[in-house]
């Protein structure tokens, strides 16, 4: 049985637990770049494939286009066709290699290794690319969707997430990267413009669509 005098004390201390139990009215709002740290740590893992645009341009000139089909959260694999003011090639990216063949001939594949497939960007690391944007300073635009994300870095930095696509900038000054993350955690573009001493800048950008589970990639043989 409570005592009369001991019943406000109790009313009191409730009062007191069931405030400190309550959601905090005031909470400090999440910023851009935790919106962006949880969507790259709640996106699915499993290996996937996109459909992909990738431009290269000096200026108003198109230097590069690839088109086709890669699969992503795993070793850089996948079909597409290059094309540049010299010639337009079929090329099939695997684990080991990278096979080449001018469009509409029949051939033998030319062969490189499969780090001949890297460019500027790199592509099968997204998320990593992302993360390296957040520690160095970047910016996140918010309020409109894909999440837009962009930072200021160097060749020798981006080289600590891919060592291929690092040296490949290495005649960069710096590199002003941009990338786009959607709802469900997928870098759906990026845009990359890369300055030099005494070159006109670059501008790379790369574009993933239409995703789908992963595609079997294989060795060409023949026609195929």
């Amino acid at each position: 049985m409570i005592h009369r005098r001991t019943a406000p004390l109790i009313a009191v201390l409730t009062a007191l637990v069931l405030t400190a139990c309550a959601p905090d009215s005031a909470a400090r709002p999440e910023t851009g770049r935790e919106a962006v740290s949880e969507r790259l740590a709640a996106a699915d893992d499993a290996p996937y494939s996109a459909a992909l645009e990738a431009v290269t341009r000096s200026g108003a000139e198109r230097l590069q286009l690839m088109e086709g089909r890669i699969n992503l959260n795993a070793p850089l694999t996948g079909r597409t066709k290059d094309t540049t003011a010299q010639y337009t090639e079929d090329v099939v990216m695997t684990r080991q290699k990278v096979y080449r063949r001018a469009v509409g001939t029949s051939g033998a594949w030319q062969e490189f290794p499969a780090a001949a497939a890297k460019g500027g960007i790199p592509t099968d690391r997204l998320p990593q690319f992302v993360r390296l944007m957040l520690a160095h300073g970047a910016s996140v635009e918010q309020g409109s969707e894909p999440l837009h994300v962009s930072a200021r870095l160097t060749p020798k930095q981006i080289e600590s997430v891919d060592r291929a696509v690092g040296r490949n900038l290495r005649p960069a000054t710096s590199v002003d990267a941009e990338a786009w993350i959607d709802e469900q955690g997928r870098v759906v573009r990026v845009r990359q413009k890369m300055h030099f001493a005494s070159s006109p800048d670059i501008i790379g950008s790369l574009e993933l669509t239409d995703f789908h589970t992963a595609i079997a990639v294989g060795e060409p043989t023949g026609r195929s």
